[in-house]
């Protein structure tokens, strides 16, 4: 693929469930990789973070808002799950047996998630560490969730209700 397409870069995704901080570090040391997106239960692992060498901070892209259970035992065949089913695979869906599941995505939850980063976080913590890459999960949650995060992420709390509020009245989004 690299010869046919030089310009395609390769992520190295949550999808592989990367929790232990070694096998982390090895995915962001392979030179095929251009980012590199740890399980989101090692983003509150500050000091095993901060220990990464300064040249593969800017590989590293955290997902913030992860929805996923902080104690998902079940994470890896999740992913596999859906990434059959894109493929066009029959398959089966993944059951999740996570506390509050069939509430579905809640980012209220997520926000009391353990290894939940808050905008805080990233311009207090992250971002002094030397990390500069940040993910947001929700592509297919719908307009209304994904208004809220980059309210959230993105627009300054005095200025939100402006855009919310430009947004509701906007009859061409599908909020619900």
């Amino acid at each position: 693929m690299k010869s046919k397409y030089p310009n395609l870069y390769f992520v190295s995704s949550t999808t592989k469930v990367l929790t232990d901080i070694n096998d982390f570090k090895q995915e962001v040391e392979n030179p095929d990789f251009t980012y590199v997106v740890p399980d989101f239960r090692l983003n509150k692992q500050l000091e095993k973070l901060n220990s990464l060498s300064e040249s593969y901070k800017p590989k590293v892209e955290f997902l913030c808002n992860e929805c996923c259970w902080y104690g998902c035992k079940d994470r890896k065949e999740c992913y596999k799950s859906v990434s059959r089913q894109n493929l066009g695979i029959d398959s089966m869906d993944h059951v999740c047996k996570a506390p509050f599941s069939k509430e579905g995505y809640r980012f209220s939850r997520v926000m009391e998630n353990p290894a939940f980063i808050s905008l805080e976080d990233i311009l207090n913590i992250y971002v002094p560490m030397g990390y500069s890459n940040f993910k947001i999960e929700g592509r297919d949650l719908g307009s209304a969730l994904l208004l809220e995060f980059i309210l959230y992420y993105m627009v300054k709390p005095q200025y939100q209700i402006h855009v919310r509020e430009a947004m509701y009245l906007d009859a061409m989004l599908d909020l619900f």
